[in-house]
């Protein structure tokens, strides 16, 4: 089966619209995991200012 010129233009704008949307899937994924770091990062941030709260209210008493 030989294909003609319109039907291998058709092939080559199917497949670039096929790896587009593949492209965007995997963007979506990784800026969920993106934000999913930087929710745990925040998180970790405030741990540390808490502590560093702490301690320097410690160290205000001892003066």
């Amino acid at each position: 089966m030989v294909l003609g010129v319109q039907e291998v233009t058709l092939a080559i704008i199917v497949g670039t619209l096929a790896a587009i949307v593949y492209s965007l899937r995997i963007l979506v994924l990784m800026e969920r995991r993106v934000a999913r770091i930087e929710m745990h990062v925040e998180n970790v941030v405030g741990k540390v200012m808490r502590e560093e709260l702490k301690i320097e209210k410690k160290l205000k008493r001892r003066k």
